[in-house]
């Protein structure tokens, strides 16, 4: 299993130029929220994101994948005229 210190460095990493900051919230979970570059404010938040289903690279790559889908939806929804 990751540490989570390695599982927020790669997932803040993973959405690079993009600012992702993860934290870890008692028992066990996760809570990643992004932030516009330009202004620093913030577009999503996920949270209760279970730590012990990401036992894996396959699934950690599938929590990046989502997380990418969720940031584009809301970046679609905050461009529109």
């Amino acid at each position: 299993m990751i540490s989570t210190l390695e599982l927020r460095h790669l997932l803040e990493q993973s959405f690079l130029p993009i600012r992702c900051e993860c934290t870890v919230d008692p028992p066990e979970a996760l809570t990643v929220r992004f932030f516009q570059s330009s202004s620093n404010q913030e577009i999503l938040t996920v949270t209760a994101i279970s730590i012990a289903r990401l036992n894996s690279g396959h699934a950690i790559a599938t929590l990046i994948e989502e997380l990418r889908n969720d940031l584009d939806r809301v970046s679609r929804t905050h461009t529109r005229p």
